[in-house]
Order: C-alpha cells, then structure tokens, then sequence
C-alpha cells in the first residue's frame, strides 16, 4: 500500500532531523516545503519534497491525492483528555452560569462525583460505543493520537473498568492511544474526612492492579485546592514510579497548589493546566524534562485566569496545547478550536500553535519520536486542509472545520 499526496500548496512542518520538542524563540517560524510532495508506503513516511524533484518512482504509487491549494499538516496530538466518561454534565454548566465555582459544585457532590455516580452504574459496552463516537469526532477534526484517563472510577473495580474501555478503544481505533491511570482525580464523599484512608487504597489497591494487567502508560494525580495536597501527590507518584509508570500531574489550575513542584521532583512527562504560574514556577521549569502543558478549552469554559503563555515563552520554556476533553470542564476535543485559542487567549503565534499541539502535545505522552512532524520514518498520520490561504487561517478561522481529508497510519480515514 502506497500513497502519493503531489501539488501541496505547502507541506507544514516538514522536521530533517528529529528534536523531541521545541521551547522558547525555536517556535517562532514553522519548516515548511511550498509546492510539494509526501509519499506515504504503509503506515510510514517515506519522503517529501519539492515536486520539481519528485521521484518517477513514486508516480505509480497505489493511490494519489492532488493537494492542489491544499495545505498537509502532520496530525495533531491531544496529551490530555478523559473521553471516557457515562454522561454529559450541561444542567452544572447552567450552575456555572448562576454564578456557581468549580470548586462550589464539586464540594456539593457535583462535578468528578457526580461523573463517578454515573460510571458505577455504566457498564463497559456503553462506555466503549460512546468513547469510539468521541474518537471518530476528533479524527475529522484532524487528531491523530490522544492521551485518555481514568478517574472517573474512584474505586478499584470502575478505575480497572475505564482503563479496560481504553485499552480496548486502542485496539480497534486507527488513532494511537495513550492511556493514564487517575485513580486520584478526586477524593470519593465517604473519604472527605479520611483522604489518606483513599490515598492508601490509591497506592495498595489500585496501582498493582492497574500494573499487573498492564493497563496504564502513565499516572496522573489532580494536586490542586480541595484536591490532593503535594505530600498526597507525592506518595502516589513514589508508588507509581515503582510500577514502571511515569508522571502526568494536574497542577495549579486552582491555585498555586505545589504540583508543578512535585511534578518537577518526579521528572514528570507533563505537567497540566498551569493558571497559576509565577517566577518561581517558571524558573523551576526550565532545563527540565517536563512538559508546560497548557489547557485553553478548561480554563475558557470555567471563566479562569489564564495561564502566563507569552511569559513562559519568553523565558524560553516549550508550550504544548491539548483539548482536556471531558464532560463538565471542556466539553469538545477539537485541537482547531484549541489552537485557535492558543493564538486568540494566550497570543500565540499561527507558528507557535503548531509546535504546540503537534511535537510539543506528542512529548507530553511520549510520542515525539514517531509522530508530531512530517519526518521521514514516522508513523503517516497527516491531514490535508480544505483550500487554503495559509498557516494563518487555521487560528483565525476558528468556528469551522478546515480539515478535508484524514490519514491515519498511511490510511484515508476520513
């Protein structure tokens, strides 16, 4: 199987040599190739170029696409969303609109609760049928791989029970799919006056379980106000580091939490939301391993502050973008949408978008060597855009869907 996409307007984000991400000033211009070619054998990326150097060769591929005024991006990667989930939650989104904080309603029983009510009484067919929906909505958005949690469980059967719909969504949807344990996303009601008592069923219970059936690629824990302190946090994250499972953290959405301290201390992979981020926070940051991701859709929804991007780029961190996709804080796993608001709430270049929820999202699950750029020997997922002017339009044209034609895995899925 062969596939020559030939007359690209322009190949976005075109990678020569592998770099796992990008910080600072080295996203402000996107590599790009105008009138190009891509060709595609399986599910690799075998060349591209100028169409002037086209190989006659791959003239005869299988199939062929003219991507005349057309533009090719390399797939976005969402590194964080809880897709899986029993129900929508919008009468909460009435409450928010009374005046109710995220906080208030989750003391209240409303929120991650309320969605884990729900999870014991669904049973996983259910849970598989609506998640794969989800899935094949974002794909025509342009997603190519997706971070998925737990954590709307809160007890070891309904925790073991998504991580069980993720891996089955792995094996029967073209995305690639990482998959993270978050056991600890809230504290369940009949443990509000005993956290630790939860904790330690977290880190007993749980995290051996999740590991001996090899369910989770990472573990996350929600270290904010009225969640998981930073020594909760930093027990869970001890516990899983033993079971081979890196750290993902939720951190400083509410306040200034600790987590991104905690998460630096366990050298993890990302950590997320990040509204309340100052000098400190930043400098910690700096010269680490782990990922700065920042969530536009959670912090736009809830009417929060929002994360100091333009600073932390300044200070030459890296940004990744992700959709937190879920069903009472940002309700659409749209990566259009989310680069958009990359570049209208957080004033984000076209350019820098781009590395922000391609190569810098795919770092923050652990892709970044075979997707996230159009780079010879990585996994072919790619879109193609409807006619186009250029990168400038994705942001900008930010109410529709721009993307004409999905691949996945060398494959026209859409």
């Amino acid at each position: 199987m062969s596939l020559l996409i030939h007359h690209i307007k322009e190949l976005i984000f075109t990678q020569e040599k592998p770099k796992a991400f990008y910080a600072g000033s080295e996203m402000s211009k996107i590599p790009s190739l105008k009138n190009a070619f891509l060709y595609i054998e399986k599910d690799k990326i075998i060349d591209y170029g100028n169409m002037e150097k086209l190989p006659s060769a791959y003239t005869n591929a299988s199939q062929q696409i003219d991507a005349s005024n057309r533009l090719v991006f390399p797939s976005y990667c969402d590194s964080h969303t809880h897709l899986v989930y029993p129900s929508s939650r919008e009468l909460e989104y009435v409450d928010k609109i009374k005046g109710l904080s995220y906080e208030e309603i989750a003391k209240r029983g409303g929120g991650i609760l309320n969605s884990a009510k729900k999870m014991a009484e669904t049973d996983e067919a259910k849970l598989f049928d609506d998640a794969l929906e989800r899935l094949e909505g974002i794909i025509r958005y342009g997603t190519g791989a997706v971070e998925i949690k737990s954590g709307y469980g809160l007890d070891t059967e309904n925790e073991l029970k998504m991580l069980r719909v993720i891996k089955r969504l792995q094996a029967h949807s073209p995305l690639t799919i990482k998959a993270t344990f978050l056991g600890a996303h809230a504290v369940p009601q009949k443990y509000k006056s005993n956290p630790s008592g939860y904790v330690d069923i977290v880190i007993n219970e749980m995290i051996p379980q999740v590991a001996a059936a090899d369910l989770a690629d990472f573990i996350d824990v929600f270290c904010d106000n009225g969640f998981f302190s930073v020594e909760d946090t930093d027990r869970i994250l001890n516990a899983g580091m033993k079971y081979g499972l890196r750290a993902k953290i939720h951190a400083n959405e509410l306040a200034f939490s600790g987590g991104i301290e905690v998460g630096v201390k366990y050298n993890a992979l990302s950590v997320d939301h990040l509204e309340y981020t100052g000098d400190k926070e930043i400098e910690l940051l700096k010269n680490t391993e782990t990922m700065p991701t920042i969530l536009p859709g959670a912090a736009f929804f809830l009417n929060m502050p929002y994360a100091p991007v333009r600073k932390m780029l300044d200070a030459g961190l890296p940004i990744a973008l992700a959709s937190d996709y879920n069903p009472g804080s940002s309700p659409s796993g749209n990566m259009q949408l989310i680069q958009a608001m990359g570049s209208i709430l957080y004033r984000m270049t076209p350019d820098e978008g781009i590395f922000a929820t391609t190569i810098n999202s795919a770092y923050a699950m652990g892709l970044s060597d075979t997707h996230g750029s159009i780079t010879r020997g990585k996994k072919a997922n790619v879109f193609l855009t409807k006619p186009m002017s250029g990168i400038e339009y994705m942001p900008y044209s930010y109410g529709d869907n721009k993307v004409e034609t999905a691949i996945l895995n060398g494959i026209i899925v859409h």
